[in-house]
């Protein structure tokens, strides 16, 4: 921790969770689908930088399909056609629409000490999921975790940013300095929260998106080591 002030559980009317890379592992996942994309593609071409392509078209794909699995799936493919100039074999494509089904059907593994510091804060206070990602990809991970039944707010969104932020808080008419986010992204959980005058937890996780990477982090934030250390911060 690098912030000590405690954060009074009276001065919060809601408490929000990113969910992927917070409440349980995403991420690795699709680190090792794009390691399996690679190796496909490997057979096919040679000389080019497979990893800087995908995440080009990732990015350009984005305000069209969103974050998430089935995004995801289509810049793999995409990927591979262009790199292949359309010469990719239909078995090959097909293995690569496999492997992105198989991101939304991974088990969902809870990271250490979410279970219960998140039963814990349902017991006194309000709490909210506040994800990007695809709406029915993420209802399915939270009810699938066993988690759903301590939030009372389930909010999926296509972006967090500050104009996010905002709606979301007129709509459940919070005031942002009764508000704290709790995430693993610099640059969607924290910075957009404390621009508007918000609270937030920071809580890196091993492996982290670079779309998501932020090269400069404030000094006075909480950043922890682990989600167990939120019950020491919030006090009653």
């Amino acid at each position: 921790m690098t912030f000590d002030a405690p954060i009074p559980l009276s001065s919060l009317d809601m408490i929000a969770f990113d969910a992927d890379d917070t409440l349980w592992i995403n991420e690795p996942f699709y680190r090792d689908a794009e390691t399996q994309v690679r190796e496909i593609l490997q057979r096919h071409v040679s000389g080019t930088d497979i990893q800087e392509k995908l995440y080009e078209t990732e990015i350009k794909n984005l305000e069209i399909f969103g974050y998430g699995a089935k995004g995801f799936t289509i810049s793999m493919i995409e990927t591979a056609i262009e790199l292949t100039g359309a010469a990719i074999p239909a078995a090959d494509i097909q293995q690569i629409i496999d492997i992105g089904k198989g991101l939304l059907q991974n088990p969902i593994e809870l990271l250490p000490n979410v279970q219960h510091t998140v039963q814990t804060l349902a017991e006194k206070a309000t709490l909210m999921v506040l994800t990007k990602g695809d709406l029915l990809d993420q209802q399915a991970k939270l009810q699938r975790s066993g988690l759903g039944r301590y939030f009372d707010v389930i909010e999926v969104v296509s972006e967090k940013d500050t104009i996010t932020y905002q709606r979301i808080l007129q709509k459940h008419n919070i005031q942002p300095e009764r508000f704290l986010m709790i995430g693993n992204s610099m640059r969607s959980d924290i910075l957009p929260v404390l621009e508007l005058g918000g609270h937030a937890l920071y809580i890196p996780f091993h492996t982290t998106w670079i779309h998501e990477a932020v090269s400069d982090i404030p000094e006075n934030i909480w950043k922890l080591d682990s989600v167990s250390e939120i019950l020491t911060i919030i006090t009653d």
